[in-house]
């Protein structure tokens, strides 16, 4: 029984109300100020250092990437896809065709002993991340191991 006991072994009362009232404050207080860590949608990734926003680039080097373009048209909400030059639609025959040409393209490059070459997905700030995502699986798909992002255009 709190403060039990006789008045000669408890000499002092101690009022524990008010120390139950600050904390339970200070409970309160930390409670509402907590922020949680929003983990949705963000995808861990290490960039290379020795890569990436060139200002000029030499025309007379041969390509050693596989640069797939996404970007999103806000107007028709519509996402547009291009593999190099190449348009390609956003349909499952569109996949089946970008997939396609990741295959060949890889193989040509393995074929001339450049097993490492990567694919560049380079995608704008707003497309959805299962358009990035959908491409990753393409690449993996074909055993294409290295996969960089790219700065994306608007």
């Amino acid at each position: 029984m709190a403060g039990g006991g006789n008045a000669e072994e408890n000499p002092v009362g101690i009022n524990v109300t008010a120390l139950v009232d600050i904390i339970f404050c200070l409970c309160l207080f930390f409670m509402c100020s907590l922020k949680f860590r929003e983990l949705d949608g963000k995808m861990d990734s290490w960039l290379p250092e020795n890569k990436g926003n060139k200002t000029a680039m030499n025309m007379n080097v041969p390509m050693d990437e596989i640069r797939v373009l996404i970007s999103y048209d806000k107007e028709r909400r519509q996402v547009q896809r291009m593999f190099v030059n190449r348009p390609i639609v956003d349909t499952p025959e569109g996949d089946a065709l970008l997939q396609k040409l990741i295959r060949e393209q890889s193989a040509s490059y393995r074929s001339l002993g450049k097993a490492d070459t990567p694919v560049i997905v380079d995608a704008g700030p707003a497309v959805p991340w299962r358009e990035v995502v959908k491409v990753m699986n393409m690449c993996k798909a074909e055993n294409v191991q290295k996969i960089e992002f790219g700065m994306g255009s608007k």
